[in-house]
């Protein structure tokens, strides 16, 4: 099927109802810009359903994929979210080379921490859950040029802890980030740390404490958030 043909379809679609007043309001959510249509949620679920039924037996997963980077490649939050929500229609037929494609969206595409919060927790735990990755596929990930990329480590993460009786080959999987650099990173080990510790404390404690005079703040800031005031105390870097 002629995938710059839907992607026109789209596209015209989103601009005849672009709305500018509602990209102002949407722009305040995002610290490192929003570029956007402006739809109307209403009409953009009501669209994007019509869609999905539309093309959903018309594509191959290959289609979907190759697609979903047509999409992401504009920029634009409402392709982005169609790409994300036209695999999510797929995922009985997601393999290990879908797993590689959302990371070169990742890698390529993804600016800002919805989409990657959105793939983190439709798509990517996925794969770990049906056995089609190993932990050891997402550990590249870690070391990404994009921020975002790094961010899906421990946002994915949280799925699966949820599912699992021991949290420590995580804990150790995250290690080597907690030096990292970027705020949205920061804000995504802190908050992996913080849903681990609501039902693992003492490991999570304890690798707190190790970290508590090297890495940076904010990552106690959202994983302690949960905590007493007497127990934040404890994470307190040591003058």
């Amino acid at each position: 099927m002629e995938l710059n043909k839907i992607v026109k379809e789209i596209r015209d679609f989103l601009k005849k109802n672009a709305n500018e007043a509602i990209v102002k309001k949407y722009s305040r959510y995002f610290k490192d810009g929003y570029d956007g249509y402006g739809i109307e949620q209403e009409i953009f679920i009501q669209k994007k359903e019509e869609w999905l039924n539309k093309y959903k037996e018309k594509l191959s997963i290959e289609e979907f994929l190759e697609f979903g980077g047509m999409l992401f490649s504009s920029g634009k939050y409402e392709e982005g979210a169609l790409a994300i929500q036209f695999l999510m229609g797929q995922k009985a037929n997601l393999d290990k080379n879908s797993f590689n494609v959302i990371g070169d969206w990742l890698d390529k595409y993804v600016k800002n921490w919805a989409h990657t919060d959105y793939i983190c927790s439709e798509l990517t735990p996925y794969f770990f859950e049906k056995n089609i990755v190993k932990l050891d596929d997402i550990k590249p990930w870690r070391f990404s040029q994009s921020q975002w990329k790094r961010r899906a480590v421990p946002v994915t993460l949280i799925k699966l802890m949820k599912r699992d009786k021991s949290p420590v080959q995580y804990l150790n999987l995250i290690d080597p980030m907690m030096m990292d650099k970027n705020r949205p990173v920061h804000q995504g080990l802190g908050w992996f740390l913080r849903e681990t510790w609501k039902k693992y404390p003492e490991p999570v404690e304890s690798f707190l404490l190790k970290w508590k005079n090297t890495a940076p703040r904010l990552i106690f800031q959202y994983a302690t958030e949960k905590m007493t005031k007497q127990d934040k105390e404890r994470y307190r870097k040591s003058k």
